[in-house]
């Protein structure tokens, strides 16, 4: 695994390397968040890992750029800021994972080996996903649903991709959890529905048949089914 590092806090930057490099994991290291882009371009890495609030250039808009420029490496962004609205904002710029400080390095590392996996994962192979009258193109990132292109936002496509792969079946938020954020299940925090109201209000506005249904305290399922009101 080789991960670039992109963090200005000298004494976090040198333990994390450190830290990393005894678990066998090659480390690049950048201060800034300029630095951190050069490499970002210039290299192939496993993960990129970077702190958000930095001078310069901060996380969120190194990840936006990199995401804009058509950089697909997992992103994993270390921040104190710990609110649903931050995370909201990493994870709108691109980011595959948030991680708040303070943390345990031990958390880094599983956080790490997830993102690794993911990245890996047999699901690439697929290039387009079908459903009752919703396509999503993978290589291209385009969703339609009918004859409509509905613009997503990088996490609400990869929350819809999740759904779309297992359709008809009740997918929990602890489940979301992992397997979309890769995130430890967290009972405090409303990111998951959050997301999943603005994914149903894209994908089922104007349309006459429901898409993402919530069974109270269980979870979500995609399953198509007629509306009992006219839609907007």
């Amino acid at each position: 695994m080789k991960i670039l590092l992109i963090e200005d806090e000298p004494k976090m930057l040198r333990s994390l390397c450190r830290g990393l490099e005894e678990n066998g994991i090659d480390v690049v290291s950048a201060s800034n968040g300029e630095d951190g882009q050069k490499l970002a371009d210039a290299g192939q890495y496993t993960v990129i890992v970077s702190d958000v609030i930095m001078p310069g250039i901060s996380g969120f808009d190194l990840t936006k750029s990199l995401r804009n420029a058509g950089n697909e490496t997992p992103i994993l962004l270390l921040t104190a800021l710990g609110q649903t609205d931050e995370k909201v904002a990493g994870f709108d710029a691109g980011a595959d994972d948030y991680l708040t400080k303070p943390f345990e390095f031990k958390e880094l590392l599983v956080r790490l080996r997830a993102l690794e996996r993911r990245a890996s994962s047999p699901y690439k192979t697929s290039k387009k996903l079908t459903y009752a009258d919703i396509v999503m193109d993978l290589d291209s990132k385009e969703f339609f649903r009918g004859e409509q292109k509905i613009t997503l936002t990088p996490r609400e496509f990869a929350l819809m991709e999740y759904f779309l792969r297992n359709p008809g079946r009740m997918i929990s938020k602890q489940e979301i959890s992992e397997q979309v954020w890769n995130l430890n299940f967290d009972t405090g925090t409303n990111v998951i529905e959050v997301y999943v109201n603005f994914l149903r209000k894209k994908v089922e506005r104007g349309f006459s048949e429901k898409l993402i249904h919530t069974q109270f305290k269980t979870g979500y399922m995609l399953r198509i089914e007629p509306i009992s009101t006219p839609p907007e």
